[in-house]
């Protein structure tokens, strides 16, 4: 960080002061004080994470931060360095996983927000992440929790599921852990774009529910907020895209521990036993009794269950999103 933060002074024209933010599991993260009583943060990019698939390449993830800016959902790009980005600090309060279940409204307004806002440069696709991360973990003899790969046919049975009826992609963040929203007066703010790319936007809804442990009613609010309709098919959508969050990031936790150990070790975080929680949470849902009821809802297979409506473009009207398309460690 030393180089990132002469450049900042050069930038400013005075002297700064960093203070650390840690807890991050990737990029390096710091506050920057300069002598006048500004503030910002810098962000500085490791290349290491990209190149482990661990999040989308550097130039990728910058045009991102600079789009959901535009937005006015993520904070404003003050000055681009070299594998670094000075960023607006924003004032207020990173939420936790209780703030994010109490909030269902706001959180579903500040993804609707992202969601209307530029397109992001690049696509992102939960079930090609999943794949890329298991190619990862079989050629490099990573350990991947007992019974892992039984698992993979009902990822195959969910996504010709939400393909039969898909909805319009959005751009999305992808990782939405409950420190990636800053509550920021009476509006809800994004920050990390290490993930994100144009994606479904019900895996956003998602994994949001994944991350915080939304339980299922809760889960179907936040879909009923986004969308603004109480649609079982939408809400059904959702909770299948939670499963694939907590599938394939157990496996993010199994190839970050693997393939960048230094890192790891340096965070001080039990990876083995966060890619454990996952995976339980995930095959806790594929077994349960209403797993078969969640495909049949978004296929509108059920008796009495509505037919999708298409339009000219193939796509449900119902199945339409309201909007088109770490201050946190990241």
């Amino acid at each position: 960080m030393p180089d990132a933060l002469a450049a900042v002074r050069e930038w400013a024209g005075q002297p700064v002061t960093e203070t650390p933010i840690k807890g991050g599991l990737s990029h390096r993260i710091a506050r920057v004080d300069a002598a006048d009583g500004r503030r910002w943060l810098l962000r500085v990019l490791d290349p290491r994470v990209s190149a482990a698939g661990l999040g989308i390449p550097l130039d990728q993830e910058i045009a991102n931060t600079l789009r959901a800016a535009e937005a006015g959902i993520g904070p404003r790009v003050l000055h681009r360095m070299p594998g670094a980005l000075l960023l607006e600090y924003l004032e207020g309060t990173t939420l936790d996983a209780h703030a994010v279940r109490a909030l269902p409204g706001p959180v579903a307004a500040a993804c609707r927000r992202l969601h209307a806002g530029p397109r992001f440069v690049n696509d992102f696709s939960i079930f090609r992440k999943l794949e890329e991360f298991l190619a990862l973990c079989r050629a490099h003899g990573l350990r991947t929790p007992a019974g892992y790969e039984d698992r993979l046919p009902a990822v195959a049975e969910i996504e010709r599921a939400l393909e039969a009826d898909p909805l319009p992609s959005a751009p999305c963040h992808n990782d939405l852990l409950p420190e990636n929203f800053i509550r920021c007066g009476d509006e809800v703010r994004i920050v990390d774009y290490q993930l994100s790319g144009n994606n479904d936007p019900a895996f956003e809804l998602g994994d949001i529910a994944a991350e915080a442990d939304y339980h299922p009613d809760l889960t179907c609010q936040l879909a009923r907020a986004y969308f603004g309709e109480d649609s079982p098919r939408l809400a059904a959508r959702v909770r299948l895209n939670l499963i694939m969050s907590n599938l394939t990031w157990t496996l993010w936790f199994s190839v970050h521990h693997g393939l960048l150990r230094e890192q790891a070790a340096a965070a001080g975080f039990d990876y083995d036993a966060e890619a454990a929680d996952k995976f339980a949470q995930a095959v806790r849902d594929l077994e349960d009794p209403g797993f078969g009821r969640l495909i049949d809802d978004v296929r509108g297979l059920r008796p009495g269950f509505p037919t999708p409506r298409t339009t000219q473009g193939g796509l449900s009207d119902q199945a339409k999103p309201a909007g088109r398309g770490r201050q946190a460690p990241g």
